[in-house]
């Protein structure tokens, strides 16, 4: 084990699953991505980070998170960004709902409010690294601790969403931060991406939680 990836997996919570379980066919398309993140998922089958700001997501589906095939089903939630999220394989979650993914053999931030992508790593060594250095901009950490603060503990299968969206000029702040169900989250906000992807800066949209 890599030493950013070790130091992460050793200060993160309790594992979402006891044991390993195997992934099966899952990851093999990923190349050295996919055999890390399965290194990842032997040594800790799953767990939050930063207090609840990170979320690697384990083998299979528990009580407290959705697995990482499940999560990444085209009938979950991918298809309500109606081929803006098909692309890409998700195998980590910040507070927002932004999701950690591979694409095109790298390690990439998928705007869940746009569906942009933005290349951050080029290993998951790479990624655990930035992450440890900045974890509070790359998972939205002192956001979260703030709202857990005030509200108690975060339910563990929901995320935090803004009461008006960030990319529509939404306040980063406890004010605009709700509680949601991580899967009503991303349908919402795909139905969001979908209208502003690739639409010029000032268009109108509608934006309703699904």
């Amino acid at each position: 084990m890599t030493p950013a990836l070790g130091k992460l997996i050793e200060i993160g919570g309790a594992p979402f699953v006891l044991g390993s379980k195997p992934i099966g066919d899952a990851l093999n398309h990923l190349g050295d991505i996919g055999a890390s993140i399965d290194e990842i998922l032997v040594r800790k089958n799953g767990f939050f980070c930063f207090e609840a700001a990170l979320r690697f997501f384990p083998s299979i589906t528990v009580g407290p998170s959705w697995g990482i095939s499940e999560w990444n089903a085209p009938n979950l939630w991918k298809g309500d960004y109606r081929g803006v999220a098909d692309n890409i394989f998700c195998f980590a979650e910040e507070i927002f709902g932004r999701q950690f993914v591979i694409h095109d053999e790298k390690i990439a931030v998928f705007e869940s409010e746009t569906g942009d992508l933005e290349i951050v790593a080029s290993s998951l060594e790479e990624w655990a690294s930035k992450m440890l250095l900045d974890y509070n901009q790359m998972t939205g950490h002192p956001l979260a601790h703030e709202w857990q603060l005030r509200h108690g503990a975060l339910h563990p299968r929901h995320r935090l969403m803004p009461k008006r969206p960030f990319v529509l000029g939404g306040e980063y702040s406890i004010g605009n931060l709700v509680s949601v169900d991580s899967v009503q989250m991303m349908k919402g906000l795909g139905n969001l991406a979908f209208q502003l992807h690739d639409l010029p800066d000032g268009a109108e949209v509608e934006f309703k939680i699904l």
